[in-house]
């Protein structure tokens, strides 16, 4: 394999036919799938450092199902949005509207792998349906190991249910790849054995998908424990015989160290995650000027995230994991309450007035003031309170006071 222009180049197989709409893994360092790390901003930044392709955070299929789907005229974003069933109606629309998912079709929709979290071919086909027109490929996630997902059959618990898992790709392929023009793709993770693991990646390249992303770590494993790649090469030669496209995940650290690998193991693509998470940047090469520091990083973010008003708890979350967390900085930005107190506490003072519209646009201001006028309320209450106890003892000392003047208390004292 050689690399040329960022991108590497793999030798000629058979493969399954790319759609016209769809993207080939092969030669490609992708942006892992991530809840929270992997909103629009992270994957923005992402590309703009070198990343070839960006999935986005796991989606449940049911949570897109019933989305309202808008064309957001500011940020040029498409909003698929929903009202949670317990909002007031006194409320306004920013705060009863919750997003679900947003993209920016000029700046990511052909780079963009939407992934579903799935356990029933008919919604992961009607949820995919909605945003297949914007994208460049429907990935299943058959590789989340935490209980929301497991529990609902979705995820890791697809992988003990190789033929269901199957039935979900080939509906997927038929009814949105082929109708779109699209990929479909599968991200698993390993089996207790290299048989299991073979016959299943065999079962899944058999279905019609473009890409398999392999995740080197078996279900009970956490990200703490080293990734294992023993059956990795064995994984990639079945899914070049079946001419479809393997990615690597796990333990990636940065563009150079992908391309290493993929060399090693025969993989078509690689997946870098948490590297990604904490510096997006690790997707430059070394030849580039390779891993840039945190504060320019940062900038940069800061920058993306206004630009398409992103959800400030999101931003917020997001900065945690690029700034340091001993500096002074990580906690005058964590205890912000705006767009305007982040720019101010990381001295971008040019990014004032864009932070300050946001803020009116996402309704910060009206929650701080709101927040304010709440507690400056308690206080207010609690003022109220010691000032009405204070007068009820002053007044119980002054019957008693009276109560002993009354008994001839006090003349008593005073001819003592």
């Amino acid at each position: 394999m050689l690399m040329s222009s960022g991108t590497i180049m793999t030798s000629s197989a058979k493969r399954v036919p790319i759609p016209k709409n769809g993207v080939d893994y092969r030669g490609k360092v992708v942006l892992a799938p991530m809840v929270r790390s992997g909103e629009l901003p992270s994957r923005l930044l992402a590309l703009h450092y070198g990343a070839d392709l960006v999935w986005g955070p796991e989606t449940i299929d049911k949570s897109m199902i019933g989305t309202t789907k808008r064309t957001n005229p500011v940020s040029s974003t498409i909003d698929y949005t929903r009202t949670p069933s317990n909002t007031s109606r006194a409320q306004g629309f920013a705060a009863r509207e919750s997003y679900i998912y947003r993209l920016h079709p000029a700046r990511e929709g052909s780079r963009l792998i939407f992934q579903i979290g799935t356990s029933s071919p008919s919604s992961a086909v009607e949820a995919a349906t909605l945003v297949a027109p914007h994208v460049a490929g429907i990935d299943v996630n058959a590789g989340c190991p935490k209980p929301f997902s497991t529990v609902g059959g979705m995820g890791a618990a697809l992988l003990q249910k190789p033929d269901h898992l199957a039935s979900i790709l080939s509906a997927l392929v038929k009814e949105v790849g082929e109708v779109f023009d699209i990929g479909i793709s599968v991200k698993i993770r390993l089996l207790e054995t290299a048989e299991k693991t073979e016959a299943l990646v065999r079962k899944l390249c058999g279905t019609g998908i473009t890409g398999l992303t392999v995740h080197c770590r078996t279900t009970p494993m956490r990200p703490r424990e080293r990734a294992i790649r023993d059956q990795l090469r064995m994984i990639t030669d079945v899914c070049r015989s079946e001419g479809v496209a393997c990615v690597m995940n796990g333990d990636v650290k940065n563009r150079d160290e992908a391309v290493q690998l993929m060399q090693e193991f025969g993989a078509d693509g690689a997946m870098i995650a948490s590297s990604a998470e904490s510096n997006p940047s690790a997707f430059r090469t070394s030849a580039t000027g390779g891993l840039l520091p945190w504060p320019e990083v940062v900038h940069e973010y800061m920058k993306v995230a206004i630009d398409v008003d992103n959800k400030w708890g999101n931003t917020k979350f997001t900065l945690g994991q690029l700034i340091p967390g001993k500096s002074q900085i990580y906690r005058d930005v964590t205890g912000s309450k705006t767009y305007t107190e982040v720019c101010e506490a990381l001295g971008l003072e040019h990014l004032h007035e864009q932070a300050r519209e946001v803020d009116e646009r996402l309704g910060l201001y009206q929650s701080r003031c709101a927040t304010a006028l709440k507690k400056a309320q308690g206080m207010n209450k609690s003022a109220q309170a010691a000032s009405e106890r204070s007068r009820t003892e002053r007044s119980a000392e002054s019957d008693t006071r009276r109560s002993q003047s009354e008994r001839g208390v006090g003349a008593f004292r005073m001819t003592v």
